[in-house]
């Protein structure tokens, strides 16, 4: 596996430093502009000293992260400004404007020497989409923000408001597109709640893809408790330790905001569990599994938390859990709930598929309980899993609350979706980049084209035979990518019977054959006969 990591990371090295073509890029003037929004840690940081102006790259690095990290980005949350502020006094961060805003959520760390897809956020979306003819500054943009903050900050919702109206003046006129990953999806619409006269003026449609819409509950409770990794596989030897992004995440009022929605009527609730000794009236001990809904589990997190500290310069400062920051996400929950799709504005919800997801979390056992609340940071998080993208349920993801024109659900990894060829196909067509085909199914991600139906029945003396001759063209981009390189045709065969009431039976037989692909086209015959004699 690790050869294939690194055999994977060569790869993408070379598709990097390769020559650019000397062609110019296809461009379609008659797009309607693009606006992408990343999710939590998707925007590149730099940090600027206020004494000489000079910048630096913060997020995302791997040379020296964790000094950066510890030294830039490590914040306190002020409670009279609702913003998160680092405790860098002589330094401010700031996201690059570059390539008109999607520098900044492309490769968040554009001098790896050996690409790695783990810091690979947008570029794929990027790079596909000026295929379809889109161009930087004109049809495409993006907003990158500080993902530490409120994700409704008043200096957030400003710059959102701003980038709308530039971007349709650019594009003379045309109403945008929004694209949004993840916790993107809750900044636009909180947008959308606090600002809703802006957004239907310049926003034609949005596009969700894998929003928390109503949180990140097993993520966010085990991130609380033991840290987060942004990265996963190898890198992460070379990157930020859990508990390092631990004390960044803890004062970041965003990720208060991914916490299950406790006003939120879950299908399947989702609990922060322990097991504890207590104490029968006998005085002999028993051990109980107690378990907390997103409503009643923050005193846990509270008791857990009381005395974590982190060291700043030589000194200790107090970083529990913070209750103003709580205070702060509850009015956030408020609006999000609130929130209501304009009527000349189209909402779209791509959601993440096929993964095991944390939904709640498990601390302790039977036979090892938990003693002390505050050890639960040494402990083995037990994840009980559903059904999502790995990071957010699909019962999060699809309960947007919104009057959405389609829900797909898309077999991905939260972050690695941006990648799947299966969503570039459903995007391509709700943006109309290339020529709409009107048999085209973003549900299922293919055309089935029927090109002959012949049927014929026929019935005497209590026999009926029936014959079925069927074509189609099965028309996928899938057919490119995996086509069927054999020579000749394969034909498989069926058959069924069945015995009735009173002795009568039925059988039928049938033959796929299935043509080799043809330029993203697959030929397919079927040829059935049904017999059936009554008694």
């Amino acid at each position: 596996m690790l050869l294939d990591d690194i055999l994977q990371s060569v790869e993408l090295w070379l598709k990097l430093i390769k020559k650019p073509q000397s062609q110019q890029p296809y461009v379609n003037p008659n797009l309607d502009p693009v606006l992408l929004v990343p999710g939590i840690g998707g925007s590149m940081l730099n940090a600027v000293d206020d004494a000489n102006g000079n910048q630096e790259r913060v997020w995302v690095r791997f040379l020296s992260a964790e000094y950066k990290l510890k030294t830039k980005l490590w914040s306190r949350y002020d409670p009279s400004t609702g913003k998160t502020v680092s405790l860098d006094k002589n330094s401010t961060i700031v996201i690059p404007e570059d390539r008109h805003g999607l520098y900044a959520i492309d490769i968040l760390d554009p001098d790896l020497i050996v690409g790695s897809e783990s810091v690979y956020y947008f570029h794929d979306m990027i790079v596909e989409m000026r295929k379809w003819g889109f161009e930087e500054g004109k049809t495409l943009f993006g907003f990158g923000y500080d993902f530490r903050q409120s994700n409704r900050l008043p200096e957030t919702m400003d710059r959102l408001a701003a980038k709308l109206e530039s971007i349709y003046n650019a594009a003379g006129g045309k109403k945008i597109n929004i694209i949004s990953h993840s916790m993107g999806g809750l900044l636009v619409k909180c947008f959308m709640s606090l600002q809703s006269d802006i957004f239907e003026k310049y926003v034609k449609n949005w596009i969700a893809i894998a929003a928390p819409f109503q949180g990140a509950p097993g993520l966010i409770n085990s991130t609380f408790l033991n840290g987060m990794s942004f990265v996963e596989g190898w890198e992460q030897n070379l990157f930020i330790s859990k508990w390092s992004m631990h004390q960044l995440l803890i004062e970041c009022p965003s990720i208060y905001e991914l916490m299950g929605c406790p006003n939120f009527h879950w299908q399947h609730t989702p609990v922060l569990e322990l097991w504890r000794e207590r104490q029968n009236p006998d005085g002999k001990s028993h051990v109980i599994l107690e378990s907390y809904p997103p409503s009643d589990n923050v005193g846990i997190l509270e008791q857990a938390l009381v005395n974590n500290t982190v060291n700043n310069d030589g000194e200790e400062l107090p970083m529990p859990f913070n209750t103003e920051i709580l205070k702060c996400a509850i009015k956030t929950w408020e609006i999000l709930s609130s929130a209501k799709l304009p009527s000349q504005v189209k909402f779209y919800n791509i959601y993440g598929t096929n993964l095991e997801t944390a939904h709640s979390v498990c601390y302790g056992s039977a036979d090892k309980p938990v003693t002390d609340l505050q050890q639960l940071r040494y402990f083995q998080a037990k994840l009980v899993c559903v059904n999502g993208d790995g990071t957010v349920p699909v019962e999060s993801a699809k309960a947007d609350g919104l009057n959405a024109e389609a829900r797909i659900g898309v077999p991905g990894e939260h972050r690695g979706i941006l990648r799947e060829p299966h969503l570039f196909r459903i995007l391509k067509h709700w943006l109309k980049a290339g020529d709409p085909d009107p048999f085209y199914n973003p549900l299922n991600d293919y055309v089935i084209l029927p090109t002959a139906f012949e049927v014929e029945v026929h019935k005497e003396k209590g026999v009926e035979v029936a014959s079925l001759k069927e074509d189609w063209e099965i028309i996928s981009q899938d057919q490119d990518d995996h086509s069927n390189t054999a020579d000749k045709a394969s034909v498989s065969s069926l058959s069924v019977s069945q015995e009735g009431a009173n002795h009568s039976y039925s059988e039928a037989h049938a033959t796929v054959i299935v043509h080799p692909s043809n330029e993203g086209k697959q030929h397919v015959q079927l040829n059935a006969l049904a017999v059936s004699v009554d008694a």
